[in-house]
């Protein structure tokens, strides 16, 4: 009998709930896993909340590592006792063991351990496709990245900073920016006390920046945009103060021509070859110890509800995962 958090209706963290489910045997083309670590992300909230619509009642999480328990029919490279991550896919990582389309697994190399890999799956493909495909970073560039010191921000950090790239980082706190500056980070903005754009002009001696990488959304979004050098492209890629608003394509004229993208990682591993392609770039930094990652947070499943208050109010840094 597997556990699961499932919800029947958006809202805050109090409408997560524990019940028991049975998960049966695997059908053609599935897999069923049996949880070791499970991935908290911001976009997890998006979804509990409505402002990511999902059909309900509906499981939540599509991030976790575990081991393979069955498989079914026309299921090849997988069998029983193979440990294997995943993110993406329907939702319902929440949960200690569930069924799921095998395609949407990987096999966990040796040397990385499951808790890493529940942290890392999501958050290091984002990381990858963002630097790698969005804007294919170059050694020598200045690049901002607002939240530096959340789960994704820590990854990117190490991922430029081993590449040569120098990253401007936005924190909001000092504890955050010694986080940011530990990492790699070659300047760090106290967003929440100085003005974003005209501390990224001193520091880029008044050209502004080739790419802004936010995944805050509406506190820092004008930022941003003033924060790029002409031609330059704003990546919005989460929404954690609210949606940005709307905007007038003229705005980007009048800023330079800059450019404007709102990219998801499903678009980025949709196909077998990009999701394996990605996995193994992750992969490779980590046991190279490029990237070094473990999970900041930990908490219990039941205790899911907790997990999203912290993470929405800030109170968490580097990456949070529920234990089965």
């Amino acid at each position: 009998m597997s556990q699961a958090i499932v919800f029947a209706e958006t809202g805050g963290p109090e409408v997560l709930r524990l019940q028991s489910a049975e998960v049966g045997q695997p059908g053609p083309g599935q897999a069923r896993v049996r949880h070791t670590a499970i991935g908290v992300n911001f976009i997890d909230t998006y979804q509990r909340s409505g402002l990511y619509p999902t059909p309900l009642p509906s499981g939540l999480g599509s991030e976790a590592a575990g081991v393979v328990e069955a498989v079914g029919e026309g299921v090849a490279g997988l069998r029983p006792g193979d440990r294997v991550a995943y993110a993406g896919g329907p939702l319902g990582a929440y949960s200690t063991e569930r069924l799921i389309a095998a395609e949407h697994l990987v096999k966990l190399p040796d040397g990385i351990a499951d808790e890493t890999a529940a942290c890392a799956m999501l958050q290091g493909m984002t990381v990858e496709y963002l630097v790698q495909r969005t804007f294919p970073v170059q050694p020598g560039q200045t690049v901002l990245w607002h939240a530096a010191a959340g789960g994704v921000g820590q990854i990117a950090l190490q991922w430029l900073s081993a590449m040569g790239v120098q990253v401007i980082a936005t924190v909001g706190s000092q504890a955050k920016a010694e986080i940011a500056r530990s990492l790699g980070a070659a300047h760090v903005i106290l967003y929440r006390e100085e003005d974003v754009a005209a501390r990224v002009r001193e520091i880029t001696g008044g050209r502004g920046v080739p790419v802004v990488f936010d995944s805050v959304g509406k506190d820092t979004f004008e930022s941003s945009l003033d924060s790029l050098a002409p031609r330059g492209m704003m990546i919005t890629f989460g929404n954690a103060s609210g949606p940005v608003p709307a905007l007038s394509p003229l705005e980007l004229t009048k800023r330079g021509s800059l450019f404007l993208t709102r990219p998801k990682l499903g678009d980025y591993i949709a196909s077998r070859t990009d999701l394996e392609a990605s996995s193994a770039a992750l992969f490779s930094r980590l046991r190279d110890g490029t990237i070094k990652l473990s999970p900041s947070h930990r908490y219990p499943l039941a205790e899911a509800a907790q997990a999203h208050r912290d993470l929405e109010a800030r109170r968490t840094t580097g990456s949070i995962i529920l234990q089965p």
